[in-house]
């Protein structure tokens, strides 16, 4: 099959083409000034999710067509045996629906908003948590993943597949934690609390009341790359299937001589991203 990342725009009529003018308000914007992270922001239709779960469950079968295409590729990445965690990077490049979100023009314009510049694509991610043994997301803060980038300009959007509360491990934000320093990189799949012993005893206490998403399919949420964040086990009877696109600002650069992710080429240490994987959205 073809390599979608070969193709810098969108290939089906799925999603709207941009550009459009705006799509976050100003108080939405000094929310995520404020808090870090911003919510119910709704990006995707009922179609598009469902279109979108369609190309997802051939995902769930290990020799599906493409699966070498992945940068990382987890059936289960949670580290407690009774659940279960699916995580995966790379499905722009698998399929048409994944591959036309990312110039969604509601997406790419909101995230350009809280960039204030360019948006330019880093990489996609998929967390799903079945029903009944969904395992845990650890509170973690994403760039503490990403600092073979430099400078700290990125984001992230959350966009769920499913109604996501806190029965089926809806995603979990510390208002305000986007202010504090950059944090250990714990492990993704495993203690959901393990970050507490890297924090003061006033960082622990602004954990103990996060801001728990409540979100409708296809309402996104975006975040700060230092907001502290995680997300519970689902023991509901609803899965909870989501799908996460990161950004980076145009002109963020590699900090590393090794691969950015697996099976993409080096981009040089000092260089920025830009090529193939790194297209540029707005």
């Amino acid at each position: 099959m073809r390599d979608l990342s070969e193709i810098h725009g969108p290939v089906g009529e799925l999603f709207e083409a941009g550009p459009i003018e705006s799509v976050l308000s100003a108080e939405q914007l000094a929310a995520f000034d404020r808090d870090g992270f911003v919510d119910g922001v709704p990006l995707l239709s009922e179609a598009q999710c469902d279109a979108l779960c369609a190309e997802l469950a051939e995902f769930f079968e290990p020799e599906h067509e493409g699966h070498e295409l992945w940068h990382e590729y987890h059936t289960n990445e949670s580290t407690v045996p009774e659940q279960t965690l699916f995580h995966a990077l790379g499905a722009w490049r698998l399929r048409p629906g994944f591959h036309d979100l990312l110039w969604h023009a509601p997406l790419v314009t909101a995230a350009s908003q809280l960039l204030g510049a360019p948006a330019r694509f880093w990489h996609d991610q998929l967390f799903c948590k079945p029903a009944h043994h969904g395992g845990v997301v650890a509170w973690h803060q994403d760039y503490s993943y990403w600092t073979r980038t430099q400078p700290m300009n990125h984001l992230t959007c959350w966009i769920p597949l499913d109604d996501c509360d806190e029965q089926n491990g809806s995603l979990q934000y510390v208002a305000g934690s986007h202010r504090w320093e950059l944090l250990q990189k714990p492990e993704l799949a495993g203690p959901m609390n393990n970050i507490r012993q890297h924090l003061s005893p006033e960082q622990v206490a602004s954990m103990d009341h996060p801001h728990q998403v409540i979100a409708r399919r296809g309402h996104a949420a975006f975040h700060h790359p230092l907001t502290l964040h995680g997300s519970q086990a689902n023991n509901s009877d609803r899965p909870r299937r989501v799908v996460v696109v990161n950004f980076i600002a145009d002109g963020v650069r590699s900090e590393t001589d090794e691969p950015l992710l697996k099976g993409v080429p080096v981009v040089p240490r000092g260089e920025v991203l830009a090529g193939q994987f790194f297209p540029l959205l707005s």
